[in-house]
């Protein structure tokens, strides 16, 4: 009687809806019914779960309790895909179960309606909070279920959040959706562990991802990209110089380390050197780098070098007089490896985004640096403008007259005014609206 208004209305609606996105991006649900039934709390059984939501003794519920009633009933229904379906040990890695199903609750609802206020397990900035906090209250994902402290994040929010990262982020998609659909066929009423997903995923992208497992998965690390330096130039065209002179002094001899190689096979008697052999392989050089022969080492002569430069011809010059030149300097703070996504805001008010894939940390995961060469002045760049690779510390993200994120303060008193998932914050407008009609 209570759930009435709601579960007639959505309850049946959410089911099919899930069933059906689920299907989409695993494989065919197997089962031959789905049922929710209302209760205090959310849980799920093969084919069957309980979630919560009820209405007012009006009859009138708030948006909050009717979309937590369909985020729940979405993620209890989808339990019947991971772990029942893709049957992986929840006992021991609590994430392939909850973590995935997470992640697929996200998209479910996203695709329930455009202006469904999910956030657990899909953007990226909903997990600095719990990424920034000190190491000694963070485990990595990898980590045995009865071991982890805040189970909520590491399980949940913070695998699915990852999942979320590769799809819009790294892989794109279209790759994303195929190797994801591709682990769940191969693994369908099998036992996968996490190197089966992590293969799966690779193999079936041909992407190599070890990097993002190793980082997300394996450490506490953090992504913290800091813009550290900008450096701004314009094309100038000296007349280049044809050649240089140069200075060359006589030769020092080359000599050799005395290692004990060297050592032992000069103490070693039945060692024949080959110089001490053929006595005509004993050259100039043999003898100089012996002392044998003097040399006046002061002398000196000056020889010319031809320089291959060009002069810039008019065609160059017109090519590169209006270019502006940039290099960007980054440091990887966090230890997180991530793309870099660069966002450029010209002194026209015009923007352009470069997203740079993680590779560009492949030599050197601690700096890096990249080169741009632009029709327009830059007055403003901001990395990571969209909030997507979970960057903890935003305040070393621009340069120029970028705009400055909320501080942590502000953050918090929003937290503080925002309500859980499921609980009412007081009258609602459709009580209001009942209200009106009377």
């Amino acid at each position: 009687k209570e759930a009435y208004n709601l579960y007639s209305r959505f309850s049946t609606r959410a089911v099919a809806h899930t069933v059906k996105t689920y299907s989409d991006f695993t494989i065919p649900y197997t089962y031959p019914v789905a049922q929710s039934v209302e209760a205090a709390n959310g849980m799920e059984y093969p084919m069957i779960c309980f979630n919560f939501g009820r209405t007012n003794e009006d009859g009138t519920y708030s948006e909050t309790v009717k979309n937590g009633m369909i985020a729940v009933i979405i993620h209890e229904v989808g339990h019947n895909f991971f772990p029942m379906i893709i049957n992986s040990d929840e006992r021991q890695w609590s994430w392939m179960d909850e973590g995935l199903n997470s992640f697929l609750e996200y998209l479910t609802s996203e695709l329930w309606d455009n202006k469904f206020p999910a956030k657990r397990g899909g953007p990226a900035y909903t997990m600095i909070p719990y990424m920034k906090l000190p190491k000694d209250q963070l485990e990595p994902i990898m980590s045995n279920s009865e071991n982890i402290v805040q189970f909520s994040p590491n399980a949940y929010s913070k695998p699915a959040t990852g999942l979320n990262i590769l799809r819009e982020t790294i892989m794109g998609r279209e790759l994303f959706d195929y190797a994801f659909k591709e682990y769940a066929k191969r693994w369908a009423f099998k036992h996968p562990t996490p190197a089966d997903f992590f293969r799966t995923m690779e193999d079936a992208s041909g992407e190599d991802l070890d990097w993002f497992w190793r980082g997300w998965f394996y450490s506490t690390d953090a992504c913290d990209i800091s813009l550290d330096e900008v450096r701004h130039a314009k094309a100038e065209f000296p007349k280049p110089a044809k050649s240089v002179k140069e200075v060359v002094k006589v030769d020092r001899p080359l000599l050799a380390d005395d290692d004990i190689s060297k050592m032992r096979n000069r103490d070693d008697k039945r060692i024949k050197f080959y110089t001490d052999q053929d006595l005509e392989a004993r050259d100039f050089y043999w003898k100089y780098v012996r002392g044998l022969v003097q040399v006046d080492s002061s002398k000196a002569k000056t020889r010319e070098i031809l320089l291959p430069l060009g002069e810039f011809t008019g065609e160059e010059k017109a090519k590169y007089a209006s270019k502006h030149f940039y290099e960007l300097n980054f440091s990887n703070k966090g230890g997180l490896v991530m793309p870099i996504i660069v966002e450029f805001t010209f002194a026209d008010g015009s923007k352009v985004l470069d997203r740079i894939p993680a590779q560009i940390w492949r030599l050197n995961e601690f700096k890096t640096s990249k080169f741009y060469a632009l029709d327009k002045e830059v007055s403003a760049i901001k990395i990571d403008p969209l909030r997507e690779t979970a960057d903890i510390d935003e305040s070393n993200n621009i340069w120029g007259a970028a705009k400055q994120e909320p501080s942590k303060f502000q953050l918090f008193k929003v937290k503080q005014l925002s309500g859980s998932r499921g609980q009412s914050e007081g009258p609602n407008p459709m009580q209001f609206e009942v209200k009106k009609g009377k």
